[in-house]
């Protein structure tokens, strides 16, 4: 939810159509029919785009306070209905479900999903619930993570070594760099097979895609389509928009072909790439879509995109929280060593005893959930909620990190409390409003369950096997938890987290 950066001349292009334009919205305003929610004030031709700000999840969260939990807005000529409480986003993703479950369409999304090819930004209909079904029972099924186990196994153990080398020498880790090579080495080797690339290449790859995903062109924005084309071709969007397509594009294509060679050897376990081309040899006679290559890599991109990044967000902010809190970490892992004991690190058997651990990582993503703002619908069929209307067509997102801080769910919401949990039957499936951070309805993530399990087998390894302190003499107070998201679809630590680990011996 952001706007792109402008050249400075170009507002010359505004002031010349600014009569037009002023028009044009005037006449939609005099069209607007029913009683639609509050909004704040609007600036001709860009609505509200200047009230977002650079975390316009906090930006929207503030407007809230004033205009209430069902508050709109518009981005250009884009009317978005924003939802900032734990009822009305009950409402929207249970109640309205089905008839919200659409997705806007946009040309970032479009072009990376392969003309929405894809789960996450698939318009609602046949091909997007026959899609999901194979992806749910084929890719993301309890039985199928399960069997993911010794990948994950394999990549801690990795990930820790890498870390050792640097408790041996009393340097300092920078969290965020080695928790994304975890993630990013398990994703990898799921999906197809192995590692592809430096953890630091990827990293760039999938941050410049997200933050196209997650913003408009301006000639979405712009009432004038000739206005935002103009913008876009001079600000460089378009050619970046390719390029990074491109690039993404041919690393599936190369690694599709790869799995198709008739001398590739065969793998001890099929990846996701081996389960999709399956299915599309088979083509069973219940499947009432083609899976073509073309779908395979639609599908990828929500994996690479969304799997990689996540995970690892998660896993900085929960570290970062327990640096800031040392007697929470001693807690945590005080739990984690009296259980384990004097095995070489946590398994995932072990993660399912430990309770004091999935509160700290349910705290985490109540506090920093990876995004934000939940991905947007698309209304569908009118329906009211509190007596507001909301219309086909219009654009709804849930800001759940403002109902993850709402004072009326929570106690304290904006201290880091893992213990609120302990008697608290609110999980993150969906099924409980104030605590979304995956969604929920027709939409819900698909592959939360591993995610989940990346994220809790990287923080009891780390809190196992390291005492950690902050460099250079720093103080806990010193520690900054700025955020950093603008123009991402994610939700990052504005700065790296470098913690310096000691090895701990049981």
């Amino acid at each position: 939810m952001s706007f792109p950066h402008f050249h400075p001349w170009l507002p010359i292009f505004l002031v010349l159509s600014s009569l037009f334009i002023l028009l044009k919205w005037k006449a939609a305003a005099n069209r607007r029919h029913g009683n639609f929610p509050p909004s704040p004030p609007k600036l001709p031709i860009i609505g509200n785009m200047h009230q977002l700000g650079k975390l316009p999840h906090e930006s929207l969260w503030r407007l809230s306070q004033l205009y209430g939990p069902i508050m709109s807005i518009s981005l250009g000529r884009i009317e978005t209905i924003i939802i900032s409480s734990a009822e009305t986003a009950r409402a929207i993703l249970k109640t309205h479900d089905l008839q919200s479950c659409n997705r806007p369409q946009t040309q970032a999304t479009k072009k990376f999903t392969y003309n929405f090819l894809d789960i996450g930004f698939s318009p609602y209909n046949d091909y997007w619930r026959e899609i999901r079904k194979i992806c749910m029972q084929e890719l993301f099924s309890m039985k199928k993570v399960i069997s993911y186990e010794p990948i994950r196994d394999q990549e801690v153990g990795l990930f820790i070594q890498s870390i050792s080398k640097f408790a041996s020498c009393g340097d300092v880790v920078d969290l965020i760099q080695k928790s994304f090579a975890f993630t990013s080495g398990i994703i990898f080797r799921i999906v197809w097979g192995e590692k592809r690339f430096e953890g630091n290449v990827c990293q760039e790859l999938v941050s410049e895609a997200t933050t196209l995903l997650g913003s408009y062109s301006a000639t979405e924005l712009f009432p004038v389509p000739f206005i935002g084309k103009t913008i876009d071709w001079f600000s460089g969007r378009e050619a970046k928009l390719e390029r990074f397509f491109n690039e993404i594009n041919a690393l599936f294509q190369e690694i599709i072909d790869e799995h198709l060679h008739p001398e590739r050897p065969k793998p001890e376990q099929d990846d996701i790439i081996d389960v999709l081309l399956t299915i599309s040899k088979k083509q069973v006679e219940s499947c009432t879509i083609v899976i073509t290559h073309e779908n395979i890599k639609a599908i990828l991109t929500d994996i690479f995109l969304a799997g990689i990044g996540t995970s690892s967000i998660v896993v900085v902010w929960a570290m970062a929280e327990l640096t800031k809190n040392p007697k929470l970490m001693k807690k945590a892992q005080k739990e984690i060593r009296h259980y384990v004991g004097n095995k070489r690190k946590v398994t995932e058997r072990d993660i399912e005893e430990l309770p004091y651990l999935k509160m700290i990582v349910k705290e985490t993503l109540r506090l920093h959930p990876p995004g934000p703002l939940l991905a947007p619908r698309e209304i569908i069929s009118h329906f009211k909620i509190e007596g507001y209307d909301f219309y086909p067509k219009t654009m709804v997102q849930v800001n759940i990190w403002a109902i993850g801080r709402d004072p009326t769910c929570w106690t304290d919401p904006k201290e880091f409390i893992p213990e609120r949990f302990s008697k608290s039957s609110i999980d993150y499936k969906g099924q409980h409003f104030e605590f979304l951070p995956f969604g929920a309805g027709r939409r819900i993530c698909p592959g939360l369950k591993i995610g989940v399990k990346i994220v809790e087998l990287a923080l009891a390894n780390l809190l196992y096997h390291f005492d950690w302190k902050l460099p250079n003499g720093m103080k806990e107070e010193d520690l900054n938890m700025e955020e950093n998201s603008g123009l991402s679809l994610t939700l990052h630590k504005k700065l790296p987290l470098k913690l310096v680990p000691t090895l701990y011996h049981p």
